[in-house]
């Protein structure tokens, strides 16, 4: 993929997200992955990241982003799991409340991320180390 613009920068960010439900319950239906990944497309265009790749099991969801530098990632996190879970108890009632009580939230609080993509670390430390240093 190409690097992106901004008004002063040119950036290429990955990030690889991965929440898990509450006590890693096994809420998460066909259904509710695809409304979930409607809601990651949509949350991610309003913070100008851009959705990759989305998928999930039954207990957890990864999100691939290419994500813009003028967010911070505990930000886009929060954005993204405060948002989706209000459409799952919303949209999906009788389903979370079979596994979570009004209080319990949808998403652990803990989340997983990653910066992803590019050359592998050994190769970047290679090419900064034979950089032509000034005399």
């Amino acid at each position: 993929m190409k690097p992106r613009k901004g008004s002063h920068s040119v950036f290429s960010v990955r990030l690889h997200f991965v929440f898990v439900t509450h006590y890693r319950r096994k809420v998460i239906t066909a259904q509710m992955l695809e409304r979930l990944r409607e809601m990651v497309w949509q949350v991610s265009r309003k913070m100008d990241c851009e959705l990759l790749e989305f998928s999930g099991e039954m207990d957890h969801v990864h999100i691939l982003l290419d994500f813009h530098p003028k967010n911070s990632i505990s930000t886009v996190a929060g954005c993204l799991k405060s948002s989706t879970a209000r459409v799952m108890k919303k949209d999906f009632p009788e389903q979370v409340t079979k596994f979570y009580k009004d209080k319990v939230s949808f998403w652990s609080k803990s989340y997983y991320v990653a910066s992803s993509g590019g050359a592998p670390i050994e190769k970047l430390k290679e090419y900064i180390k034979n950089q032509d240093a000034p005399i």
